[in-house]
């Protein structure tokens, strides 16, 4: 195992998130599983903008870090 797969599996272990994939998001401070479902919400934001057009209200965070 690569030593990055080895970081990644204790950062999991931990509950935190990845450094490999902290270097391609968003800076967060939340634990793993929190971290995961901001994500997921920040990607549905993004997909029904992208399939229904413009929202009627704009989630500014979600552009953004917390």
């Amino acid at each position: 195992m690569s030593q990055e797969l080895d970081d990644m599996y204790s950062a999991m272990l931990s509950a935190h998130v990845p450094p490999n994939w902290k270097s391609v998001s968003y800076p967060s401070l939340k634990p793993l599983s929190s971290w995961i479902a901001d994500l997921n919400e920040r990607v549905k934001f993004i997909d029904n903008w992208l399939k229904n057009g413009n929202p009627a209200c704009y989630w500014i965070s979600g552009f953004f870090f917390p």
